[in-house]
């Protein structure tokens, strides 16, 4: 079978067998955002800090009604003017200017909206609905797991890379580049490579005018300075071992408080089995991890990150059916011990990038 022949604008052929394969996505014109997976987390991230902070307001002001006359304005309609906000603003402009307050604003919507869950997944409208917690907490666990099988387990494509540049190129032919967006476009086309299309978004990005003026992206300062101090904390070599034992002490407690209370649950005895396997499972990684970080630091790291991991993703959901909003606590003490081991494996990694190379 002969292979196809393209004719380019040059006049030469080329072998169409040649070509390298292009993925679904990109033929249907569907580039990933190379900042996707930053806008996602912040949506996720809101959403949960909307559904604790409204409990919370609500626990304190006695769980008041908006309305009267028999009515009643429920947050969740708030929510989902909120989220209709958001899409309003991500349809109506292009470019990527808007991205982080759409992750921002809808995080708060979807937060107000999912809140309210157990009000229709039973029959009397019961917004204390004991499974609330755990629903709320898988929903956010199963996006999550979305936006990593969509960004984290292929490479991204160096037509991907392109795009972003373009994407950025958008915002800077009607306002200019500010130095930030500058970096990041020239970094998308440095990635890129030789492709199809990227000697001219060079042109193009050089034709952009510089332009100091740029809107606060206050996501990515939250981000940055969480780094920051992150990075300050794991200087200080006792932090990222308090890290570890609070890692295996959240275990213990995760299997402890499973079979206190195995014997009360009756025919929910599976949510109890399953806080004291996935804790097990959780300590098992932890003490991997504490065996092999004295001889390969950064492998015994990925245990521990493996460990918060398991935690975040299948024992919280178990502990939040147990306990219902108190394992909030336990939460927040996987995603702080999460940003440490994080940090620490970032300056490992970078250690071992800039070590010098052993003598031949």
């Amino acid at each position: 079978m002969r292979a196809m022949r393209t004719v380019r604008t040059d006049g030469t052929a080329r072998d169409d067998a040649a070509r390298p394969a292009v993925h679904l996505l990109l033929r249907l014109g569907l580039p990933r955002d190379p900042l996707a997976t930053r806008h996602l987390a912040t949506f996720l991230v809101v959403t949960a800090l909307t559904v604790l902070v409204t409990r919370a307001l609500l626990a304190a002001a006695g769980y008041p009604q908006l309305g009267g006359g028999g009515l009643h304005v429920a947050h969740v309609l708030w929510g989902g003017l909120l989220m209709a906000l958001a899409f309003v603003l991500l349809l109506s402009f292009l470019g990527p200017v808007l991205r982080p307050v759409g992750a921002l604003v809808g995080g708060i919507g979807f937060g107000l909206f999912v809140d309210e869950v157990g009000k229709f997944v039973t029959s009397d409208n019961d917004y204390f609905y004991e499974p609330t917690a755990a629903i709320i907490y898988a929903t956010v666990v199963a996006l999550g797991l979305v936006a990593e099988a969509l960004h984290g387990r292929r490479p991204r494509d160096p037509r991907e890379a392109l795009a972003g540049a373009v994407d950025e190129a958008v915002a800077g032919v009607v306002g200019g580049f500010s130095g930030p967006a500058r970096a990041r476009a020239t970094a998308r086309l440095e990635e890129a490579g030789d492709v199809a299309g990227a000697a001219q978004t060079r042109a193009l990005l050089r034709a952009v005018v510089d332009d100091h003026d740029e809107i606060p992206d206050l996501v990515d300062a939250v981000a940055r300075g969480t780094v920051r101090v992150l990075h300050v904390l794991v200087r200080a070599r006792f932090v990222p071992w308090v890290a570890v034992v609070l890692l295996v002490l959240t275990s213990a407690v995760s299997v402890t408080r499973g079979i206190l209370v195995w014997d009360g649950l009756g025919g929910l005895w599976w949510v109890a089995a399953g806080a004291v396997v996935s804790g097990l499972v959780g300590a098992a990684c932890a003490v991997v991890g504490l065996v092999r970080v004295r001889r390969d630091a950064v492998g015994g790291y990925l245990w521990f990150r493996r460990a918060v991991l398991v935690s975040l993703l299948v024992t919280q959901f178990f502990l939040f059916r147990l306990s219902e909003w108190d394992a909030s606590w336990g939460l927040l003490v996987d995603l702080l011990v999460l940003g440490v081991v994080g940090a620490e494996l970032e300056v490992l990694r970078r250690a071992r990038e800039q070590a010098p190379a052993p003598a031949a």
